[in-house]
């Protein structure tokens, strides 16, 4: 017997959202975009495998794997209810890549902990779940920051709570909306997207933010999605990180220039992605970037729509 969790990729900021929006990606396509976690019985404690298009960006040491640690954080949340872990064997498909602006570690971190749960027969609540992937993803970036583990464990669009016991709740999102959505190829490390930042933002910019987050989730909530399309603009991390990623404004201008109601940079970007309504201007929009925004065979570019569904067990196969 084993167990197959998938986790999406996401999306997170929103640029209207730092920290505080995030959004699963599902390619309309119907191909997987997120990695998966087999587990099966061990004969011993732990043991890891990994494979998938970017396990070579992995640590060959498996202590030092983002899944090894879920598995230690998963035995000290069952310990505090007075049952063990079982001895597991896990494999890990990476189809992520690692500094892409896509929640890369938070797939890898959702998908270990979802299948744990479903092997321990779901011994963890949703809440209590949430709280470990945080805790994770608060080991690599360096603080917790839910907006990328939300969406990827939960679907769809999430605004960050962590206020009143309340981590992430769902707001409304558009099904009309395509996700047009841009890796290049090269990777820009989380912390070094936070370093290029200020360290103060002038009190314009902090109002602007505060406005065009409360209309956005007022335009999500009462079905404006041009509102909603309107206020996607970044007064606090685009101005910044646009710099790091080569051919930006060349991607934003075609964008505007092929239908786009929004643009932005996706997380902490490489990535960006561009909210569209019409598929034939999708797919103009897909084709230009793979020709001119990638940088190597690394990149790739999808259609897609939120993944309403989030994490799930697969079955059995990987």
């Amino acid at each position: 017997m084993s167990v197959v969790a998938y986790a999406p990729a996401s999306t997170a900021n929103v640029s209207v959202g730092f920290d505080v929006l995030g959004g699963a990606l599902a390619p309309i396509n119907g191909d997987l975009f997120g990695d998966r976690v087999k587990i099966s019985a061990g004969d011993f404690g732990f043991s890891l495998e990994c494979s998938g298009r970017y396990a070579h960006k992995l640590p060959a040491d498996y202590k030092t794997n983002i899944v090894y640690q879920c598995y230690l954080v998963y035995q000290d949340a069952l310990k505090k209810q007075n049952k063990e872990i079982l001895p597991v064997k896990m494999t890990l498909e990476k189809n992520l890549p690692v500094g892409s602006g896509l929640g890369s570690s938070s797939s890898s971190i959702v998908a270990a902990l979802e299948a744990l749960n479903a092997w321990h027969d779901y011994l963890l609540d949703e809440n209590e779940m949430l709280l470990l992937m945080g805790e994770m993803e608060g080991q690599i970036s360096g603080s917790v920051h839910y907006d990328n583990v939300a969406p990827c464990y939960l679907g769809g669009m999430q605004l960050m709570i962590n206020e009143g016991g309340v981590i992430s709740q769902t707001i409304p999102s558009f099904k009309e909306w395509y996700w047009v959505v841009a890796y290049p190829g090269i990777s820009i490390s989380t912390s070094a997207a936070r370093n290029i930042l200020p360290a103060q933002y002038r009190l314009s910019d902090t109002l602007t933010y505060g406005r065009r987050l409360g209309a956005f989730v007022h335009a999500s909530h009462s079905n404006q999605p041009e509102l909603a399309a309107e206020m996607l603009k970044d007064v606090i991390a685009e101005p910044y990180r646009s710099q790091l990623i080569p051919g930006f404004k060349e991607a934003r201008l075609f964008a505007q220039q092929s239908g786009a109601l929004a643009m932005g940079i996706s997380g902490s970007g490489p990535t960006v992605f561009a909210v569209m309504t019409d598929l034939v201007q999708a797919q103009s929009l897909q084709h230009w970037l793979t020709e001119n925004f990638l940088q190597n065979d690394e990149g790739f570019c999808h259609i897609c729509r939120l993944d309403e569904q989030g994490a799930r067990v697969l079955g059995t196969e990987l």
